[in-house]
């Protein structure tokens, strides 16, 4: 399983470096494709990623002109992050880029394999998923 994340995470890497991306940026900007203009909080929630990393890449984004980030209407103490036209561009070709990861991983498979695989992991990642929501043990 690590070796299958790590293999994985790297071509994503060097996939998302192609379209001038840090890995984590593009789950950002999946997030802002899906609802524009959210708060920063409200993509910490739905990344599930911790505050600093999120901090960092939207700065980046903002620096590279992806998204801009103001200070909401309702209260200025909150930060609202929103598209730019270059961030929006990037839609199609990170939708595409991980089509591409998808069709690589399971080249090999048969389709009933692939599909197996698939059921297999979805469970593996809801299992992990109510695992990390229960309290601490102790």
């Amino acid at each position: 399983m690590f070796q299958l994340a790590l293999a994985h995470r790297g071509h994503a890497a060097a996939m998302l470096r192609a379209l001038d991306l840090r890995p984590g940026q593009e789950l950002l900007l999946m997030q802002l494709f899906d609802h524009d203009s959210q708060t920063q909080s409200e993509l910490l929630e739905r990344v599930r990623l911790d505050h600093p990393t999120v901090s960092k890449s939207l700065h980046r984004m903002q620096e590279a002109g992806l998204v801009t980030r103001e200070p909401a209407a309702h209260d200025r103490r909150v930060t609202v992050v929103s598209l730019t036209d270059t961030g929006r561009a990037l839609q199609e070709p990170i939708a595409d880029m991980w089509r591409t990861l998808e069709q690589i991983s399971v080249r090999d498979l048969t389709p009933d394999q692939a599909e197996t695989f698939t059921r297999s992991a979805h469970i593996i990642e809801k299992s992990v998923r109510n695992y990390s929501r229960q309290p601490p043990v102790g």
